[in-house]
């Protein structure tokens, strides 16, 4: 056998026993929690018309599954070794799905993981999904600017930001968590609220 043969098959060998590339670090995955919010099915008008939910627009930072901090100035990086169970958008538009079911009024909700067609549609784009710090001190920060759009021709009909900032008693990664929850249930019940009345102004009326 030629050197050259020798040189490959031992080379083959050495790759098959050893890898070079570094061991990815397992992760702990989180889910953001549960709504805690204590509110019943509000017992205002139900409506009649349709809403889908969109995934907000976000930066290449935020749609992705890591947990962002702001560490200081506009340094983003992420928490080591933890992770969300999805990317940012998709955990913000499940708990807005969420919120709109506990709140009742509107019933006819889909989400843009189907095809179904809708009366209205609520999206935008989500600037701000992590933890910052103004010195030693940390907040959660959730900032959504969202649009509500009529179905038919993608025509916006309403448009407002929406910031929540919760502080943080402890930085330890599940009590951070914990404070993307509260956050994100503050933010909910004031997005359902301001598209319910921005809905109730611009859908069209029932059919007879």
């Amino acid at each position: 056998m030629k050197p050259s043969h020798l040189a490959l098959l031992a080379a083959v060998a050495l790759t098959g026993s050893c890898s070079i590339l570094p061991k990815s670090e397992p992760s702990d995955v989180y889910r953001l929690p549960s709504s805690q919010s204590s509110a019943s099915v509000n017992h205002g008008t139900p409506q009649p018309w349709s809403l889908r939910l969109t995934k907000p627009q976000a930066s290449q930072a935020l749609n992705s599954p890591n947990i962002a901090v702001i560490p200081h100035g506009d340094l983003i990086s992420s928490y080591k070794a933890s992770r969300w169970s999805d990317p940012a958008p998709v955990l913000l538009r499940n708990r807005l799905l969420d919120g709109f079911q506990r709140d009742g009024r509107v019933s006819l909700l889909s989400t843009d993981d189907s095809n179904f067609q809708a009366d209205l549609e609520l999206g935008g784009n989500l600037q701000a999904f992590q933890t910052e710090y103004q010195g030693t001190a940390a907040s959660v920060v959730v900032r959504l600017d969202a649009l509500l759009v009529r179905g038919y021709d993608q025509r916006i009909l309403a448009s407002r930001r929406f910031e929540v900032r919760q502080p943080l008693n402890d930085v330890k990664v599940p009590a951070v968590v914990t404070g993307f929850g509260q956050a994100s249930d503050q933010l909910t019940a004031q997005v359902v609220a301001w598209a319910v009345e921005q809905g109730q102004k611009a859908a069209p009326p029932p059919r007879p």
